[in-house]
Formats: structure tokens, C-alpha cells, sequence
């Protein structure tokens, strides 16, 4: 099998936590997300040559659809087996992973996020990492995103 097919999601398990985002796979195994996402209200770039994994959860927030994009290291029944799907873009390529969720290939193995909330109608959470590092980020509406800095603000005093 190649490991560059695109292949659909199942629905996966979610559980929203004060450290992180866990995600319960089809098989049973779990994996966390750690940290707090940073909200966005627009676009999310992606830096070069990073895996790019996104999650939109259903209403209720226990369970949604995770994708990964231009994943070529997992193997085609590994994402099978986890409810994981996988979208391959070419550069210049888009598509809508989601009602209200949109991804571009840009140059530079660069991968571009869009994403309305409430077309969405759920919570939509991008995961970005490689080796070292790993980012969290949530799209959230421009007043969301006011209440939450507001939230912060009201903390720190």
C-alpha cells in the first residue's frame, strides 16, 4: 500500500482538558495534545516541513473527526486501524476538509488553515509539531477571542 493516499475519518473519542486535548482512537488507545491552544480567528500558517493534524468536534465536544495533512510517515492501515484520516495536497492545492474548514498546500511545505466555528458547528483545534516541538491552536470568533484575553487580563490582576 502506498502511503500517500487519502483516506476518510471515523468518528474518534474527545476529551477537552484544563492541560490539553485528548483524543481517544478507535482501537482504544488514547493520545494527548498538551497545552492550552492559542486561539485564532482567521488563518494559520504552518512553518515549514511540519506535521499539521486537525480535529473538529461535534457539539457536545466528546467525540469529532481528526486529519492529517501530507502525513507520509504513518502507513495506510495504521490510520485505518485509528480512525485517523489523511488528506495529501500538492502545492497550490486546497480542499475543504469540513463544512467550514479549509486547507491549502503553499509553497515551501507550508500548510494553510482556515476555519469558520460556527460553520463548523463544533470546536476546531489544529495540531502542529515534528520532533521537537508541538503547537496547539483553536479557531475561535473574533469576540471569543476578546472574552478570552479578557479571562487572562482578570487573571493575572
Amino acid at each position: 500500500m502506498s502511503a500517500r493516499n487519502d483516506i476518510p475519518p471515523d468518528t474518534v473519542g474527545v476529551e477537552l482538558l484544563e492541560h490539553g486535548v485528548a483524543v481517544e482512537y478507535i482501537d482504544g488507545r488514547t493520545t494527548l495534545y498538551r497545552g492550552i491552544p492559542e486561539p485564532v480567528t482567521d488563518t494559520l500558517t504552518t512553518p515549514p516541513k511540519k506535521e499539521t493534524h486537525v480535529l473538529v468536534t461535534d457539539p457536545t465536544e466528546t467525540e469529532g473527526v481528526m486529519l492529517y495533512v501530507n502525513d507520509l510517515k504513518s502507513h495506510d492501515d495504521i490510520l485505518e486501524s485509528t480512525g485517523v484520516g489523511r488528506v495529501i495536497l500538492d502545492e497550490g492545492e486546497e480542499e475543504e476538509l469540513f463544512p467550514g474548514v479549509t486547507v491549502r498546500r503553499l509553497g515551501g511545505m507550508r500548510t494553510e488553515v482556515e476555519a469558520d466555528p460556527d460553520v463548523a458547528r463544533g470546536r476546531v483545534f489544529v495540531f502542529v509539531e515534528d520532533d521537537w516541538t508541538e503547537s496547539s491552536y483553536e479557531f475561535v470568533t473574533e469576540s471569543e477571542a476578546a472574552d478570552r484575553e479578557d479571562a487572562a487580563a482578570a487573571d493575572e490582576n
